[in-house]
């Protein structure tokens, strides 16, 4: 899960940088922010695919092939 602090120093950082600008020790925090950021959403999003079954309107199991080995590899882990 993504830290409200997280967000709320990306925000600040960004409102300087549109306002007054950002010194280069800023500029290197605010990419090492969003970094972290991309990578904490991008494994959250990926957990909530390994959650996902589709089914379609009869009840049968339709999830992507794709999606089971996935499920599957991960378990296996």
């Amino acid at each position: 899960m993504i830290k409200q602090e997280l967000i709320d120093r990306i925000n600040y950082l960004a409102n300087k940088k549109k306002t007054e600008g950002l010194t280069d020790a800023e500029q290197l925090e605010q990419d090492k922010l969003r970094q972290e950021y991309l990578k904490e959403f991008k494994a959250g999003f990926e957990q909530r695919l390994m959650n996902i079954k589709v089914v379609d309107p009869d009840g049968n199991d339709v999830t992507p092939e794709k999606l089971k080995n996935a499920k599957k590899e991960r378990n296996k882990s």
